[in-house]
């Protein structure tokens, strides 16, 4: 077990964009990691590789289970005291989102995480939708990020591989679906984890 007094080690968090149970988590999870002297790393993740891995596909689609999770979703975001519509286009691809927060993040981490927010809020409260390439430019564009500097970014080859190479790291990693947390080499898979993790950052494991 880990000793939450010495170790100080950075949670890392892998999310989808079009995920909401990610949405709860990227929420929450700074707040509280800076509960117990940690940091988080944000990790934008692609569902849809992990689907060719494990065979399953988006929630929604999937029998008896498809109509269950719509429904826990709305009851999470109140759960978690969040707001939250359900968007009328879900699931979504979202590449250009996750790349534009990849390139944000290179240049000022904590705009990446406001760009991060800001893109789940915009789908899952808004019903903007992310999949679209002049969305994602405009919420970058309102926290401050040059709209014509990122649209040439995120047109380049460069970001596109760096992001196949974030989603390839995670699947090493074992990563399968959003929210994915690794704290101290512990993994957890889920928002409804959140309440796990605080009791391992507090007891330094169990």
């Amino acid at each position: 077990m880990t000793d939450p007094q010495r170790s100080t080690a950075p949670i890392d968090f892998y999310f989808d964009f079009s995920s909401p149970y990610g949405y709860f988590a990227a929420e929450k999870i700074d707040d509280l990691a800076a509960r117990y002297g940690r940091t988080v790393l944000w990790h934008p993740f692609l569902l849809g590789v992990t689907f060719k891995v494990t065979g399953l596909g988006p929630l929604p689609g999937i029998p008896l289970k498809g109509a269950y999770s719509l429904h826990d979703i709305a009851r999470s975001a109140r759960y978690f005291g969040l707001p939250f519509r359900q968007p009328s286009v879900f699931p979504i691809p979202t590449q250009h989102a996750a790349r534009a927060f990849l390139w944000i993040g290179d240049r000022n981490p904590q705009k990446a995480r406001a760009f991060g927010l800001a893109a789940y809020r915009a789908y899952f409260v808004d019903d903007v939708n992310i999949s679209d390439l002049a969305a994602v430019l405009d919420i970058a564009a309102r926290i401050g990020i040059d709209r014509d500097e990122l649209s040439a970014a995120l047109a380049g080859a460069e970001i596109k591989t760096r992001l196949a190479a974030e989603v390839d790291l995670g699947l090493a990693r074992g990563v399968f679906g959003s929210p994915f947390l690794f704290v101290d080499g512990e993994a957890f898979w889920g928002a409804d984890r959140l309440p796990q993790v605080e009791r391992w950052l507090a007891e330094g494991g169990f």
